[in-house]
């Protein structure tokens, strides 16, 4: 809302009211107005957790991308097992749903099935 506009700045954290960003050669900084000290910790806890876990949710999307375009039935079955076992390891951190990961598997294994 056009209304609201300048306040928008103050609110684009999840975490809280994100005062100013600091960037350094290796990591950016945010100053958030936390009130305790169990609160500022907690906010590094989850950015460190969000990051960990968008990456390895990237990498098994990646892994079930060439999963899918593998042609030979032989590698694909290989691939598979090591593609079910960082599903379920994704599952089981709570990176992706356990519905998410058995519908993968599923799907991955028709497909696998359908390779002559």
């Amino acid at each position: 809302d056009a209304r609201f506009s300048f306040l928008k700045e103050q609110f684009d954290s999840a975490m809280g009211y994100q005062i100013t960003i600091q960037t350094t050669k290796t990591k950016e900084i945010s100053n958030e107005m936390a009130n305790h000290k169990s609160a500022l910790k907690r906010i590094r806890q989850t950015e460190s957790r969000r990051l960990r876990n968008r990456y390895y949710a990237k990498t098994a999307r990646n892994a079930v991308r060439r999963l899918r375009a593998m042609t030979d039935k032989a590698q694909a079955q290989e691939t598979y097992k090591k593609v079910v076992a960082m599903l379920d390891r994704l599952a089981s951190k709570k990176s992706i749903s356990k519905n998410k990961a058995s519908n993968l598997k599923s799907k991955l294994a028709l497909h696998i099935n359908k390779l002559g």
